[in-house]
């Protein structure tokens, strides 16, 4: 599954559409960037709330497929601006990271993909 898939299958918003389309092998959800630097898989949907530049250079150093920020937080411009220069997605949801977490495990597992 690509990250648009991903977004349209569970109605995440895109906040920085200027990216590499590329597929979601898993995901890792921490708010703590070191923990995402020492454990988080290439490929990986980062799910998370930390929502400012530093972000983007963590998943751009782990190899992240995309940044899921939750709960409606707000996307300062100079995290969308380093993302687009790192073509990282961005997308927003208003659910909580452990919902997200859930669904996107079912969904990536063939299990029920909009429980």
């Amino acid at each position: 599954m690509t990250v648009s898939q991903l977004a349209e299958t569970l109605s995440l918003r895109i906040v920085q559409d200027q990216f590499e389309d590329r597929h979601v092998g898993g995901a890792y959800t921490s708010d703590l960037l070191s923990d995402v630097m020492a454990n988080a898989a290439e490929a990986d949907l980062l799910i998370t709330i930390q929502s400012h530049a530093n972000t983007v250079a963590v998943a751009s150093l782990v190899g992240a497929a995309a940044i899921l920020i939750c709960n409606d937080r707000p996307v300062p411009e100079d995290m969308i601006a380093a993302a687009a220069r790192e073509e990282i997605a961005i997308l927003i949801s208003s659910e909580s990271q452990f919902t997200l977490s859930g669904r996107i495990y079912a969904l990536l597992n063939g299990l029920h993909p909009t429980a």
